[in-house]
């Protein structure tokens, strides 16, 4: 399946909250869902009014909900799954700490990227290196120790300047270390469940793919 291109603000409304996947614009402009509180489509307002979701339902909107966090396709999702599922841990731990420790999410978190999907491209025009090494992998895996500079020809590129200087960017992580000047990062440590403040109910994701 594509990855998603249409209006990211329809993918709010459809899990009833904000995503955050515009970034500043998420903080700074008037988003749809305090408009229109309920699902995208002519029979949105219906759905809105339903009382009772099944259990498949409810874990099948979480599903979705953290794919669309992280603007990860279905495939790469469960093959992410997969490997949680058979690293030693809890599944739902493992689960949200390898979707941290994603490349393109850390050039997120740290501020070069207003969010994620433009965290993914700065990635794939070469922009990044890792440990010195150019890497174009938006899902590549980072460890601990591991430093994230950006290019020198590309240190000074708009999209990365904007994003370090707004004001309503996300506070960096303790895990990650930040040199905003020389525009370097280092992963400090291996991000844990507690790192991750927003509401997500993993269990739900490992008992949908259970069944």
């Amino acid at each position: 399946m594509a990855r998603y291109t249409g209006p990211v603000c329809k993918l709010c409304r459809r899990e009833g909250q904000k995503l955050f996947l515009k970034g500043q614009k998420c903080y700074t402009e008037k988003c749809p869902i305090e408009r229109r509180a309920y699902p995208p489509g002519q029979h949105g307002p219906a759905q809105a009014r339903r009382r009772k979701q099944s259990d498949y339902a409810v874990q099948l909107r979480e599903k979705q909900k953290v794919k669309r966090i992280y603007g990860l396709p279905e495939k790469q999702f469960r093959s992410l799954f997969e490997y949680a599922n058979h690293i030693p841990g809890v599944t739902g731990d493992n689960l949200l700490v390898a979707l941290e420790s994603r490349l393109d999410n850390i050039i997120f978190r740290m501020g070069f990227a207003q969010s994620r999907n433009q965290a993914r491209q700065i990635v794939r025009h070469r922009h990044v290196e890792v440990n010195g090494r150019t890497v174009d992998v938006p899902s590549f895996r980072m460890s601990a120790g591991d430093e994230i500079s950006i290019r020198t020809k590309s240190k000074n590129i708009l999209p990365i300047e904007v994003s370090l200087e707004a004001r309503t960017r996300p506070t960096l992580p303790e895990w990650l270390a930040l040199d905003e000047k020389a525009r370097v990062g280092r992963v400090v440590r291996v991000p844990m469940r507690s790192d991750i403040s927003f509401p997500i109910q993993e269990q739900l994701i490992v008992e949908l793919y259970s069944k």
